[in-house]
């Protein structure tokens, strides 16, 4: 039975390997169509009564504003393009400050945001976290920056049943993501700690203040040019 067992347990670990790199390969080159947490908010709503609400259109990287990526770095993740997924002096300040007792932040990089995003699903269990090491580990050995950011841009939410820049570009700014200006990226990245939470349709003093930190943050950000 033992044997039986630990065939069996080896069986479902190599099959998840295997799925999962094939899945990332898969996703080096095809569009991210719907996440986990799509499905997991459109449940949401159907249990509180409300009407599903999923708006999301995938674009290119090349037809975004070509600050969109800035401003994202600018405010999430500013080692982005120098880490290997994983930013350990972010990690350590992070840990310190919750200690102190200070308002509590996270350390996660846009790689692990990605990963958690595409192939997670919103938690703070060791198992996700555990699982979201590894996929950050496996996107950064076979995508590129630039397509990280590109899946990110288009799987993160950014308002209420809106997922990815073009559809936050359309239904916030009556525009399309590659006609975003350099304040409208900021004010967009000034949200995404919590977009359910704070809007760039009607933003709040606070995230007015955002937004012009990020843009004096902006400055020091390299243009992230798309592949060829």
């Amino acid at each position: 039975m033992f044997r039986k067992l630990f065939s069996l347990i080896r069986w479902v670990i190599g099959l998840f390997f295997v799925s999962s790199v094939l899945a990332v390969v898969l996703y080096r080159f095809i569009p991210v169509y719907a996440t986990p947490l799509m499905f997991i908010r459109c449940i949401e709503q159907v249990g509180d009564g409300k009407e599903i609400s999923l708006h999301h259109n995938w674009v290119p990287l090349s037809e975004m504003s070509r600050y969109m990526p800035v401003a994202v770095i600018a405010s999430e993740d500013q080692r982005f393009l120098s880490h290997h997924g994983f930013d350990f002096k972010a990690i350590e300040k992070a840990v310190k400050e919750n200690e102190e007792g200070k308002r509590q932040r996270g350390g996660s990089t846009i790689s692990q945001q990605t990963a958690k995003n595409v192939f997670l699903w919103p938690d703070r269990s060791w198992l996700r976290k555990g699982l979201e090491t590894y996929f950050t580990f496996l996107i950064e050995l076979m995508w590129s920056k630039q397509r990280i950011v590109e899946v990110y841009l288009n799987s993160i939410e950014m308002g209420d049943g809106i997922y990815g820049v073009e559809e936050v570009a359309r239904l916030h700014f009556g525009t399309n993501a590659s006609e975003l200006t350099r304040a409208d990226c900021a004010l967009i990245a000034a949200t995404l700690p919590n977009p359910r939470r704070f809007s760039s349709l009607s933003p709040s003093r606070y995230m007015l203040k955002r937004q012009r930190q990020i843009q004096e943050q902006m400055v020091h950000i390299p243009l992230l040019e798309p592949e060829h």
